[in-house]
């Protein structure tokens, strides 16, 4: 088997305090460029601190965490790492943007405003990002208009415009239906493996699970790799049922065919 080379996040021995309580003890974990991460878990578990922690939100207790070989949050990441988050798609309803300017947000620095030629760059950027999630015919567009998954691929086109090599998505596929949850899924797919995006993803989703490269699974404080994409479906799958959740069959168990 081919080494994947040298990681660029690495996670050891990690142990992480929120509100006097030990969330997370003893992570251990390894992200390499190009891969497709599923994060998955019980509400609760540690999934969005530990990716706190990677981002430098959180210090933690004990262990060591390295992004591209520096502190999260350092020179050595800053502008590698976009944060896609379920919150940056539910915007204030009397907001009224467009998609392009949504898209735009985030994407200027202060060397954009002093020179002529970055303010092309960025344009062009904004773009590509746009064309990558297949928003052209809509870019005009208020964002309150567009429907679940379409705003999705709007705040990932965002994440992309900044050239971000990592995308943390969090809950991505909340409120979407299942038609836009394969076609979005088929996006992740196709930045993953034609742009070189690595894609590290918070969900519950079993499809969306088993359309990830790699699974692991927050429980108990760790994480778990679940390398067969075996565990951590029969865990959200008990979990699902036991919310009542409308998608909790076999049939979101199987991952979308005719991938893009």
């Amino acid at each position: 088997m081919m080494s994947k080379g040298k990681p660029i996040i690495s996670v050891k021995d990690l142990k992480v305090q929120r509100g006097g309580a030990v969330v997370l003890d003893g992570v251990d974990l390894e992200i390499h460029a190009g891969d497709f991460v599923g994060l998955s878990g019980p509400n609760g578990s540690g999934k969005s601190t530990l990716l706190m922690t990677i981002i430098g939100e959180l210090e933690p207790m004990a262990g060591s965490v390295t992004v591209f070989g520096g502190k999260p949050g350092g020179i050595a990441s800053r502008g590698r790492i976009a944060w896609v988050s379920q919150a940056a798609a539910q915007l204030p309803s009397n907001l009224k943007i467009s998609v392009r300017e949504l898209v735009s947000l985030g994407t200027m620095s202060w060397i954009d405003i002093v020179l002529p030629f970055r303010r092309s760059q960025r344009h062009k950027r904004v773009e590509k990002a746009i064309r990558l999630v297949g928003l052209e015919d809509v870019a005009e567009r208020d964002v309150q208009r567009l429907s679940g998954g379409q705003r999705q691929r709007a705040v990932v086109a965002r994440g992309l415009a900044t050239e971000a090599e990592v995308l943390i998505l969090d809950e991505p596929l909340a409120g979407v239906d299942r038609a836009s949850r394969d076609d979005f899924l088929k996006l992740l797919d196709r930045l993953c493996r034609e742009e070189g995006k690595t894609l590290v993803m918070v969900t519950h989703d079993q499809a969306a699970i088993h359309q990830c490269t790699q699974c692991a699974i927050c429980i108990d404080g760790n994480v778990r790799f679940d390398e067969n994409h075996t565990f951590a479906p029969a865990v959200l799958q008990v979990e699902a049922l036991s919310l009542g959740d409308e998608f909790a069959s076999s049939e979101r168990v199987q991952a979308p065919s005719g991938e893009a």
